[in-house]
């Protein structure tokens, strides 16, 4: 089996302080064959992204599931599957893109020498692993071992344990903080950057407020079975119209819906610490502006892909951070949801392999972006400086206001549940006279 082992070293911070760890074994697989390196770094386990967008309802949820012992049907729902349904927080994720970058769907021998390029100088090799807390990779129990700092020194060895001095880093939803972390920390590794349906992590992970979400997220806490769970899973990380698409007889959501349940008897499931783990991750993940100019000044392309309409991660986050890395980022939204990888294959992998062509004949960076050229748009901002504070106060306290409606609403709604369910236990059993 292809583990990458991680050091206690690389994973505990602390210093002097630092306390001893267990080895961390990363699980990888490689595809295809050529001198361009491309690592693929997935995001959470599917019903994990909950917490991202309904963050404080969903823990309330997972609270109540625990401790009444339905750990199982929680944890059942991030169990690997297949790549058609992409369901899986896993390296099997990438599936669509594996094979459209190197048209290959089974793994390398891993037999063979992972730098041997020969005859295969123009092709691409791609790698893909489970985070630590998911899949075939380790589980650490402590939640300190879960951040995108961490997680960017796992995928930092592993290309280290390959070989590979550079490659071109992709990361979706917390894969892409990953990968943003990893380009700060060591932008001469990095090629180029393609981030998927990204955020900055912490309240950028809530949702904006509307009927949908809130709608959604009644369902969500209704839901008692991992197969009602899976159907609103679907409505979050696809769009409706791409769900009513008809494939043969059956609409598209009724095939997804099918592989996703089959999917729910497989074996392997996350683990609670490597839920809270992820979790915390997510949470604590930011970019500090020094961060930015980091990889704003690196000198490589930046490519962040988004789908107009993710339920998860908002669109609005992924055009800010698209501006802060000017001139050096291009931002492409496409028609699809948090999965837009996997709802608009073609047209994802059409942009990735642009960003890596476009690397390779070293392209211009304000050539690459397209976005205004910062003296048009300093020109446009002229006067404007106070107004643009203003909106972006407002738009930040209106943010905080979002968060303490959501804690209400999920303290109200799980206070109501508990009272149901103490009424129902409470309740006087009718006892007939036949039976006296």
């Amino acid at each position: 089996m292809p583990y990458c082992v991680v050091t206690a070293a690389a994973t505990v911070a602390g210093g002097a302080h630092a306390q001893e760890a267990e080895e961390v074994r990363i699980f990888y697989q490689r595809y295809g064959h050529g001198a361009t390196k491309v690592l693929l770094i997935i995001g959470t386990a599917r019903l994990a992204h909950f917490p991202s967008s309904f963050m404080l309802l969903f823990f309330l949820f997972r609270s109540v599931s625990w401790a009444k012992g339905d750990r199982a049907a929680l944890c059942k729902i991030s169990s690997p599957i297949n790549w058609d349904a992409g369901f899986a927080g896993t390296y099997e994720s990438w599936g669509p893109q594996v094979k459209g970058l190197t048209g290959a769907v089974e793994p390398v021998d891993e037999e063979a020498p992972a730098g041997d390029d020969s005859g295969a100088a123009e092709g691409i090799e791609v790698c893909c692993f489970d985070n630590r807390g998911m899949g075939r990779s380790s589980v650490p129990a402590n939640k300190s071992q879960y951040t995108t700092v961490i997680m960017a020194k796992d995928a930092l060895a592993l290309m280290d344990h390959l070989g590979w001095l550079k490659a071109h880093v992709v990361g979706h939803s917390m894969g892409s903080m990953i990968a943003s972390k990893l380009a700060a920390m060591a932008p001469d590794r990095v090629a180029s950057l393609a981030l998927l349906n990204t955020t900055g992590g912490g309240y950028q992970c809530i949702p904006k407020v509307d009927w949908h979400t809130i709608s959604l997220a009644c369902r969500f806490l209704r839901a008692r079975t991992p197969e009602q769970r899976a159907i609103l899973d679907l409505e979050v990380h696809y769009t409706k119209e791409y769900l009513e698409e008809l494939v043969g007889s059956s609409s598209r959501r009724q095939v997804l819906y099918q592989q996703y349940v089959k999917g729910l008897s497989s074996g392997g499931m996350q683990s609670r610490h490597g839920f809270d783990g992820q979790m915390n991750a997510c949470w604590t993940h930011k970019l500090s502006t020094k961060e930015l100019d980091k990889i704003r000044l690196a000198g490589f392309l930046v490519l962040i892909i988004h789908g107009r309409y993710d339920v998860v991660a908002q669109l609005y986050y992924a055009r800010r951070l698209a501006e802060k890395l000017q001139p050096t980022a291009k931002l492409v939204e496409l028609h699809g949801g948090h999965l837009v990888s996997h709802e608009r294959p073609a047209e994802v992998n059409m942009s990735l392999m642009e960003m890596i062509k476009a690397s390779k004949s070293n392209t211009d960076l304000e050539e690459w972006s397209n976005f205004p050229k910062k003296s048009e748009a300093g020109s446009l901002r002229t006067g404007d400086g106070d107004s643009a504070k203003y909106l972006i106060v407002t738009y930040k306290l209106l943010g905080k206001l979002q968060l303490i409606l959501l804690f209400f609403f999920g303290a109200f709604y799980f206070i109501l549940e508990h009272t149901r369910r103490t009424l129902r236990v409470l309740k006087p059993v009718r006892v007939s006279a036949s039976t006296l």
